[in-house]
């Protein structure tokens, strides 16, 4: 961490604290995003602002900090480190839960400002391996602070990829792209996942791009067939990122497939329109 905003100022990160009596340290009660900057502009603020909001009401909490004054906080933070970062915004559920209104009422609002951790070339040549599991997020349109399955990865592998009852969904930190043989592109629709805000871009700039997408979810079946080509994940601070394995499934011979280095290639040539 490199800078911190909590209790209304800016301080150190030793020097930040929340009370134990806090509902997200309790009971993980609690809501975030996280998002990028380049040439000290945050990427997309708006969207990751509109979806912390919607998560932060999903999950019972009211009181909720002005959407202006948290993205002036986030610029005022950015400005006073003077180089790009990672920000991760934060509400908690509060001290306590009101039984008779069903809410959070006085929930605290960090900013964390840590290091910007962009994917290198080398790691992008590389591609990530995910680790299939069996069982799907409980509410995948809220971007809360529940993150376990993501930490229990075997050695070398970077993320979980859900895939509840042979469905593939989301991975833990993004969301999952499958390239058939033939070119389409398959990602599951918002009713099971978090709505990504690369996601939305990507979809944005694939159809715009002549390249066919159907939004359902794609199969293990189908993954683990001669009909998958390629596979990727985006997220907002790693943006696209090809995937060479998955279990013990490797494709496209273990290196990025085309697909994915267009769409990169396009993220990159349109990033400047999503920076505020």
């Amino acid at each position: 961490m490199l800078l911190c905003y909590v209790d209304g100022k800016f301080v150190k990160p030793e020097d930040a604290k929340l009370p134990l009596s806090d509902l997200i340290i309790q009971r993980g009660v609690g809501v975030f995003e996280a998002l990028a900057t380049f040439n000290l502009k945050p990427l997309m603020l708006t969207p990751h602002m509109t979806r912390f909001i919607n998560s932060a009401k999903s999950t019972g909490l009211v009181n909720i900090p002005d959407v202006e004054e948290m993205k002036k906080i986030i610029r005022e933070g950015i400005a006073k480190l003077g180089r790009d970062v990672r920000v991760r915004t934060f509400l908690t559920g509060g001290d306590e839960f009101n039984t008779e209104k069903g809410c959070f009422e006085n929930p605290r609002f960090f900013v964390i400002f840590d290091e910007a951790g962009y994917l290198t070339d080398e790691e992008f040549e590389k591609g990530w391996v995910l680790e299939p599991v069996t069982v799907g997020r409980n509410d995948p349109s809220v971007k809360n602070v529940d993150y376990r399955m993501t930490f229990q990865l075997p050695a070398g592998v970077k993320d979980v990829l859900y895939c509840p009852g042979g469905e593939i969904t989301e991975c833990g930190h993004s969301n999952f792209f499958l390239v058939l043989k033939n070119g389409t592109i398959v990602t599951a629709p918002l009713s099971r996942v978090l709505k990504g805000t690369t996601r939305t871009a990507i979809l944005e700039l694939a159809q715009k791009d002549g390249m066919k997408v159907e939004e359902r979810c794609p199969l293990w079946s189908e993954l683990a067939s001669d009909n998958a080509a390629e596979a990727f994940i985006t997220g907002s601070i790693k943006m696209v990122v090809p995937i060479v394995k998955v279990g013990g499934i490797t494709l496209n011979g273990g290196k990025p497939g085309k697909v994915t280095r267009r769409l990169l290639e396009l993220y990159k040539k349109h990033l400047e329109n999503w920076l505020e």
